[in-house]
């Protein structure tokens, strides 16, 4: 659907949930709260301009491929996207492929894409992989995670986004299975969502080096819609002694309350 409050904007809807939104005249413009931190993520990895390689697990409307290829030209960008029609709705209707955007796409089952990436290739690996409002279990695990890690260059980051609300049982999870993978951690929420007051969006980011945590909070904290950066002590205390998920405990995300929930 196009926006008629802003030229160039673009909403795409999937099973009456949000799913994504892209600006074709300006793809540095984030709409939804957490591809602004994602965005934020980048930014403080390395000096602006950059390129980066990077992986994205989830396609949607290819909102954050196209805002690395704008604020870092000649960024290296797989993207890859379980859902082929969805992809080739979005290649007609939304297309990426522009001069300078180095974007490239695979329709393929992410866990399986993700294990086939050569070690140490990646500066950035981006999950954002919903089944209508739920991450599917098998890219919820240590298993996973692993895979992950591998696929980083040292200083490599990992981001996921994901979706909870109280008592965050399933964020205390994913955060504890995190940190048994990466050394660094931090999750990222709007106060609400950290207190376990409402359902929404969460980011975890991991790396093997220290996150510019530094950085990356005053930039949150300048959104108009401020995120909340736990890391250290306080995101061991959130996670208190709740274990790290395994394939063989691994379950979906919970739906939200009353289904409807923008998940990108």
């Amino acid at each position: 659907m196009p926006d008629i409050d802003r030229d160039g904007g673009w909403l795409l809807t999937l099973d009456d949930t949000p799913q994504s939104y892209v600006d074709l005249a300006d793809p540095t413009h984030l709409e939804f709260e957490y591809t602004q931190r994602i965005g934020h993520l980048a930014d403080a990895l390395a000096p602006a301009g950059r390129p980066l390689d990077a992986l994205h697990l989830g396609g949607g409307a290819l909102t954050v491929p196209r805002y690395l290829a704008a604020t870092r030209p000649g960024s290296r960008q797989h993207v890859v996207e379980v859902d082929g029609p969805l992809l080739a709705l979005i290649e007609e209707h939304l297309p990426w492929r522009v001069p300078g955007a180095d974007i490239t796409t695979e329709v393929a089952d992410a866990r399986a894409a993700l294990a086939a990436v050569p070690a140490g290739s990646l500066d950035l690996v981006v999950a954002d992989v919903f089944h209508g409002s739920r991450t599917p279990a098998h890219l919820t695990s240590t298993e996973f995670l692993t895979l992950a890690a591998a696929a980083l260059r040292p200083g490599g980051c990992y981001a996921a986004n994901l979706a909870d609300g109280p008592p965050l049982a399933f964020a205390r999870a994913q955060a504890a299975t995190l940190r048994a993978v990466f050394p660094e951690t931090c999750l990222i929420a709007e106060a609400p969502v950290l207190r376990g007051r409402r359902y929404g969006n969460i980011l975890l980011v991991g790396s093997a080096r220290p996150l510019p945590v530094a950085d990356l909070s005053r930039r949150l904290a300048a959104d108009i819609f401020p995120a909340r950066l736990t890391e250290g002590p306080d995101l061991a205390a959130l996670v208190g002694r709740t274990p790290p998920v395994t394939d063989a405990s691994a379950t979906d995300s919970p739906p939200p309350p009353d289904g409807a929930f923008s998940i990108g």
